[in-house]
């Protein structure tokens, strides 16, 4: 197998930036997940590595080759794109073995092929039924049958299951990760769905408007998010403006206003940030507990219920805080507790909030 790089790629379309220099490394055998909201340039990014859209700047390597001028079929990738494209007449056989047969390989040689590519992804017994006689989700297992068949160094995956429903989703984006961990190959994977990136992927490249937000590990994106972007796009964020007043080994204290002090833990990048350095601190609604009794207890705030909605493993609150709308979740026994509960006072104490930098 190989490892993918793309160093400082580029791409414009008109006036529109696509892909604003990003660089981007799919290691040996590794997972990696492009994600963003709709138009960010993630599958801009992943068609210039398959070599569908040529850049504007920057390369692509397979390994130490520079494939930038290579078309597709010569970089042994397999591209299962969004939507399903099984050819209508002819049956599951035939799709999976037409790459093959274009490549003119022996007739036993396809049989034997096709069906270890069936039997891969679960479909041996499917070889004479046509693409209408498949779901959704078979026709998908289908499309990463037809493309293991021909044996690609590199996987590459661009929303394969946007156009499913929520069930087959969530059983299929399990099988492409463990097709990918039984094959041993490289995998680049573009999605817009948070939680379908941190089930499969090893490391994940947040995309923004073109470029690279963050990259990191599902753990470490959802943890200590860089940017207020980042950290309100994996999941839910609550965010309140600020200014450091002390830095000291037990935390950061941030005085923010109508509200007062709030302190961060010790965090590991504590030597980027100064006193009197403007931040947002963030807090995720799972990371506030509501508590009986504890007034003077750091990061215990007072705050009035505005509006509760029971989901059923939870409660979601919106508490009022000084002028800011907080989301809280309340989890356990206590979700039944507050499932109604609008005008009523609580004490909220923050376990955890990561702290990030304004922007000037």
């Amino acid at each position: 197998m190989v490892s993918v790089k793309a160093v400082d790629i580029s791409k414009k379309f008109e006036s529109t930036v696509a892909v604003d220099h990003v660089s981007l490394e799919a290691k040996d055998k590794e997972f990696v997940t492009l994600l963003g909201p709709s138009g960010c340039g993630k599958t801009t990014t992943l068609r210039i590595i398959a070599g569908l859209v040529y850049p504007d700047t920057g390369d692509i390597y397979f390994d130490d080759e520079r494939v930038t001028d290579l078309p597709p079929y010569k970089r042994r990738i397999g591209f299962v794109f969004q939507r399903i494209a099984l050819f209508p007449h002819m049956n599951v056989y035939s799709n999976i073995a037409f790459g093959l047969k274009t490549r003119h390989y022996p007739k036993d040689d396809i049989k034997k092929k096709v069906k270890e590519a069936l039997e891969f992804v679960h479909m041996n017994g499917f070889e004479k039924r046509s693409p209408r006689q498949l779901s959704g989700g078979q026709a998908q297992r289908v499309e990463i049958a037809r493309v293991l068949v021909t044996d690609p160094d590199v996987l590459l995956f661009d929303e394969p299951l946007s156009n499913l429903d929520a069930k087959l989703r969530d059983e299929l984006k399990y099988e492409i990760r463990r097709i990918q961990r039984e094959t041993g190959r490289t995998a680049i994977y573009v999605t817009h769905d948070q939680a379908e990136a941190f089930a499969i992927s090893d490391r994940i490249y947040v995309m923004n408007n073109g470029a690279i937000q963050q990259i990191g590990t599902p753990m470490e994106l959802y943890l200590e998010p860089k940017t207020s972007f980042v950290a309100d796009f994996i999941g839910t964020a609550n965010f309140l403006g600020g200014k450091i007043v002390d830095i000291n080994p037990s935390g950061i204290d941030v005085e923010v206003d109508n509200i007062g002090i709030v302190t961060s833990p010790p965090i590991p990048n504590i030597d980027e940030f100064k006193t009197s350095e403007k931040v947002l601190v963030s807090v995720r609604p799972e990371d506030i507990e509501i508590i009986d009794e504890g007034r003077g207890r750091p990061n215990t705030f007072e705050g009035i219920i505005e509006q509760s909605t029971f989901t059923g493993l939870t409660s979601r609150l919106v508490a009022l805080l000084g002028n800011t709308a907080i989301k809280v979740d309340v989890q356990g026994s206590k979700r039944f507790t507050y499932a109604e509960s609008k005008g009523k006072k609580i004490l909220m104490n923050f376990k955890k909030c990561t702290l990030i930098k304004a922007k000037s």
